[in-house]
Formats: structure tokens, C-alpha cells, sequence
């Protein structure tokens, strides 16, 4: 039996057990996707993910990530995850403040370290390139029953971004609207595979009184994932919706935002929005270090 070094970060927060999970296996280049799939879906976790040598001459390292069910292209807080583990054990070199390039199935993601006045070291990735198409009044129906909740349809309608991996974004009349939010599980995986996307992610602006300037949540169903505790990939794609419906001008160009307190989570993620790219950052700190038997 072959025993791979792989650790259990803890993404979007510095205090363990309050942000997102992510597995990361440190060696996997012995293993198959089978296995890799079997292992994923042992994690039980959202994301699982795999690193293996770069075969692009740029890269860092090469990262492939898989669902309890399905691999991603891309997703967002295990891309923060692996580069916290790879940076820990020392496989890469980017500890302090820096750049690195992760290699995956979406192609090359860019990361930027760096440390806060508190000393935190801060890591944010760069989204791929969106794509949105808004959806239709029919669609826009279904969604706000699968939701049990009316969504705003005057800045912006509901639309789908996709950055390699594919959300519904949809903005709601409060932060508060959002924490009330019950939706329908099967309504919302029904509808996520209809349209092809991951999940479901909303998003309510803050009082002026709070630290962060909007709340998220993020549904994934279809992917055996009911509600993302913190979700990168989902925030960072309300942060294309922010910048397309010029939001960007009311709550700037950088601000914090908040996810995961209805399942008993707090997770912090930065969001940066220019002309030319969005970046999604956050903290990690390692909960499990030891070795997978396989």
C-alpha cells in the first residue's frame, strides 16, 4: 500500500473549522482518475484536489479537482486550498509575497500572495475570462420558485457566468433576504442541469454598519453539494455580475464580502474588480497533515 503526503486546509478564514474544507492530495502522480474519483468521493467534501507536476513550461504546479461525484475545471477555494498546502510543505516557493501559476483544466490561473498589516498571509487567484448570458423570464420564474424567494430583476436580471466552471448569479433585495433564503434542493438541481451550471449563487448587499459589503450563498445540488459553506468560484462569479451591472460604481472597486453563516460558518473573501480583471482572495490554515493510504 502506497502512502501520498495530503493535508485538509481550511479556505476563507484563519480560525479552523469556520471557513471551506478542501482535500489536497500532494503527490498524485501514480494515481488514476478512477482513483482519484473513489478517493474525491471518500473526502465526502465539495472539493478534492490533485497535484501533480506541471506540463506547462510556466506553470508552478498542475492541479485537477474533483467533486464528491464529477471533476472541475476550475474552482475557487481549492485553488487557494492547494497553493496554501503546496507553500506549507514547501513544494513551491511563494510564502511570503509573490506570484504563482496553477496549472488546471481551465488553463493557467494567476496567484497573488501577500500579507495584511495583522501579518496574514493572503491568497488571491484571478479569474479565468467570463462569459455571461442573461436568463429568460421563464427561466427567471423557475428560478426564484426554486429559491422560495424573489430576486431582483431592475439593475441587472439573473445571468449565467460561466469561468470555467458555470453559476447562476442573481442579486437579492438584502443580505437579510439572502439568510432567509430556503430553497428547494430539487428545484434548484433541476434547474442547474437544465442550464448546464454548477449551482446557484446570490448575494445581498450589507448595511453600512457591517465589515463586509455583501452576503453570498451558493447552491450546488447537482454536483451532491446542497449549500457551498464558502464558495470562491460563486463569489468571484457575483463579482463579473457586480462589474457587468456597473455596481462596481456604488460599492468600489475592492471590497469584502461574507459567506457561510447559515451553516454555521464565517467566511471572509476580498474581491478586486478592474476594467481588466477580477481577483478573489482569502486566508487558509491547515486542519488535518498527514498521509493517504492508497
Amino acid at each position: 500500500m502506497k502512502r501520498i503526503p495530503f493535508k485538509q486546509v481550511d479556505v476563507f478564514t484563519a480560525i479552523p473549522f469556520k471557513g471551506n474544507p478542501v482535500a489536497v492530495v500532494l503527490d498524485a502522480g501514480t494515481l488514476s482518475q478512477r482513483q482519484m474519483q473513489r478517493i474525491a468521493h471518500w473526502t465526502n467534501l465539495s472539493e478534492t484536489t490533485f497535484v501533480f507536476p506541471p506540463t506547462h513550461r510556466d506553470a508552478d504546479y498542475q492541479v485537477r479537482i474533483f467533486t464528491p461525484h464529477a471533476e472541475l475545471p476550475f474552482a475557487g477555494h481549492p485553488t487557494i486550498g492547494t497553493a496554501h498546502a503546496l507553500m506549507e510543505a514547501g513544494i513551491i516557493k511563494a510564502s511570503g509575497e509573490g506570484t504563482l501559476l496553477q496549472q488546471c483544466a481551465a488553463g493557467l490561473i494567476r496567484l497573488t500572495v501577500t500579507k495584511d498589516g495583522a501579518g496574514q498571509r493572503w491568497i488571491a487567484f484571478e479569474l479565468p475570462s467570463p462569459k455571461l448570458s442573461p436568463l429568460n423570464i421563464t427561466e427567471t420564474e423557475e428560478l426564484e420558485k426554486a429559491l422560495g424567494a424573489a430576486v431582483l430583476k431592475d439593475r441587472s436580471s439573473p445571468m449565467r457566468v460561466d469561468i470555467g466552471v458555470k453559476w447562476v448569479v442573481a442579486e437579492a433585495p438584502s443580505a437579510d433576504s439572502v439568510l432567509a433564503m430556503r430553497p428547494d434542493f430539487e428545484r434548484v438541481k433541476t434547474q442547474s442541469i437544465r442550464l448546464g451550471c454548477a449551482g446557484v449563487t446570490v448575494y445581498g448587499r450589507c448595511t453600512s454598519d457591517k465589515q463586509t459589503a455583501i452576503e453570498v450563498r451558493s447552491f450546488a445540488p447537482a454536483h451532491g453539494v446542497n449549500e457551498d459553506p464558502v464558495c470562491g468560484s460563486g463569489t468571484g462569479s457575483v463579482g463579473v455580475f457586480i462589474r457587468n451591472s456597473g455596481q462596481w460604481k456604488i460599492l468600489g472597486n475592492e471590497f469584502l464580502a461574507s459567506q457561510g453563516s447559515v451553516v454555521g460558518r464565517s467566511g471572509i473573501l476580498s474581491l478586486k474588480l478592474s476594467d481588466e480583471r477580477i481577483t478573489v482572495g482569502g486566508m487558509a490554515v491547515t486542519c488535518i497533515d498527514g498521509e493517504l493510504s492508497v
